[in-house]
């Protein structure tokens, strides 16, 4: 006798992403939480699909909610409707402004959505130690972590030179993932050969940050997972889809790592990302695969990613799989949004133990200057779409020991303010190609320390906008000739605003709008590139707290280049 059910998906048409086929119209029973099966079913409550495609719920494998600038409950109203019913969040972003503290934020604003958040334990607080963050987590704080029922690994091991020198603390955490059973995941750009293989050694099962076919062939060779990444900053995907065969796919992952509140808007998610492989070549159950059961197996999300008796009820109807185009989104057997809309409201947790974070020394004009000592200077040059910088040496300008950058063509100032516990330290260089002529940006959404970045030509509109930034408890600010165009305070972490993602949406294009009158190239995100122009893990050159970092050589050099 069957088993009667809560809810039939009448003349539902399945994709089995176990053999990759799509099954012929049948009725998909759910009791409770879970599926029991599928054939002929009836329920106390039933549903015609009339023959519409059902698929597992897409699983992000590597995610920053912090990046969506909104708070979980938000990121899930906007992600769920698109068919991303489980996320793997890293929240070191957050981890390094508060500690602890946004750990357990992030873990409590998820507690009763519709979307799954697991936890990715941050390895690197702060990314390395070159720069100052809010927190420090050690291998004693990740172990408190480690045994939390919604962790499934430890988050990218970012600090690549600690584990190649076999540095004590870090070994220590991973190990402590190895006796927990948690997978290791990666992060090491360019990083190729025996100094890889010693990388891998260690345990470290996957990697984002490929850019180039011939570095992703080698460390699938070596057997990491390769997660596929379409963020804004970083669009990676397509350039590395010819290495996803018949042989390596149950392999590859799909992931967004960081996407911005407009690109999560306009374009979508992990559905964006199963769309723009379809449309560059990969057949639409493969990309399926990528972002569902694959994601799940490596992970070891048991009765996840895959449409099977006994599985969650995750699950995203489609009413064309080329398109990927969502009509609704069941999340453990309940529907959670219908035709783009999701059904469920947010309320927001206490989140006091992670406000009013930007704590700033006095500053003065004096601080937006750059001390030149010889003829030529270290120079960042940026690649639009990358997160990676360019180390260019080039003569500039100087005059009474300073470097005048308002007389270089497309040249800027880049300042680096501590803004955790009021040090003064402040780390300066120099910019190529951001295209700004005028006034200055200002932020506190800086990775991964997240200290006060600012980008300028104007010494006097560069205090301005870290003024006004720290005023407004963390955010972003515009200026230009002694005004402020515009601000968005983040009043979480200085990374997060509790308003749904269309206003914030809203604000920020408004901003970038205001941030591009100042002569920003419209190539770039003018607030997530300068985010990662601090981010001392990716080469070649990024600015810190402490100062000027050639990231080969992970240290702390002079501006100035002595002839």
């Amino acid at each position: 006798m069957l088993e009667t059910a809560d809810l039939v998906l009448k003349n539902a048409r399945i994709l089995n992403v176990f053999t990759g086929a799509i099954l012929e119209p049948s009725d998909l029973a759910i009791k409770g939480e879970r599926i029991i099966g599928w054939g002929r079913y009836a329920g106390k409550e039933e549903v015609d699909l009339q023959e519409k495609i059902v698929i597992p719920g897409l699983i992000d494998g590597h995610v920053h909610l912090e990046s969506s600038m909104v708070s979980p409950g938000q990121f899930a109203r906007a992600v769920v409707p698109r068919g991303t019913t489980a996320v793997i969040a890293d929240p070191h972003e957050i981890a390094n402004v508060c500690g602890h503290a946004g750990i357990k934020y992030i873990l409590d604003a998820a507690e009763n959505l519709p979307l799954r958040v697991f936890l990715d334990v941050p390895s690197c607080v702060p990314a390395t130690p070159m720069e100052d963050s809010g927190a420090r987590l050690d291998a004693d704080d990740v172990a408190q972590w480690m045994g939390h029922p919604k962790t499934v690994g430890l988050g990218e091991v970012m600090d690549v030179s600690a584990v190649l020198n076999e540095d004590a603390d870090m070994l220590k955490k991973l190990q402590l993932a190895k006796e927990f059973g948690k997978v290791i995941n990666g992060h090491a750009p360019g990083l190729s050969g025996q100094a890889l293989m010693k990388y891998r050694s260690f345990g470290i099962g996957s990697d984002h940050e490929c850019m180039l076919p011939e570095e992703a062939e080698e460390k699938l060779g070596l057997g990491f997972r390769l997660m596929l990444r379409e963020g804004t900053a970083t669009k990676n995907l397509v350039s590395l889809l010819p290495v996803v065969t018949a042989g390596t796919l149950p392999y590859c992952l799909l992931v967004t790592d960081d996407r911005h509140p407009t690109d999560l808007l306009r374009e979508g998610q992990l559905d964006h990302l199963v769309r723009l492989a379809v449309e560059s070549g990969l057949d639409p159950v493969s990309a399926v695969r990528m972002a569902t059961i694959n994601t799940a197996e490596y992970y070891g999300l048991k009765n996840l990613g895959a449409i099977s008796p006994g599985y969650q009820a995750d699950l995203v109807v489609l009413n064309d799989l080329e398109n990927f185009i969502v009509d609704k989104v069941y999340c453990a057997g309940k529907l959670a949004a219908d035709k783009g809309e999701a059904l469920f409201e947010v309320t927001d947790v206490n989140s006091e133990a992670v406000q009013n974070t930007c704590n700033i020394a006095p500053l003065s004009v004096k601080d937006f200057k750059i001390r030149a000592s010889g003829n030529s200077a270290k120079v960042m040059e940026l690649v639009p779409h990358q997160v990676v910088t360019r180390k260019i040496i080039q003569k500039i300008a100087h005059s009474e020991g300073e470097f005048q950058i308002a007389n270089e063509e497309d040249m800027a100032k880049l300042v680096v303010i501590e803004r955790h516990r009021a040090s003064g330290q402040i780390g300066k260089g120099i910019i190529k190609g951001f295209g700004i002529k005028e006034g200055a940006v200002a932020s506190t959404i800086a990775h991964d320390a997240h200290n006060l970045v600012v980008i300028g030509i104007n010494s006097k509109d560069m205090l301005l906008a870290a003024e006004k930034v720290s005023e407004i408890g963390g955010g972003l600010a515009v200026v230009r000739d002694g005004k402020v165009l515009g601000c968005l305070p983040l009043e979480i972490a200085g990374l997060m605003s509790t308003q749904n993602l269309e206003i914030v949406e809203g604000k920020l294009s408004d901003l970038a709008e205001k941030a591009r009158s100042l002569g920003i190239k419209n190539y770039f995100d003018p607030f997530l590139t300068m985010a990662f122009l601090s981010l001392a893990v990716i080469p070649e050159l990024k600015v810190t707290n402490r100062g000027l970092v050639d990231v080969s050589k992970a240290r702390i050099v002079s501006v100035s280049e002595n002839n």
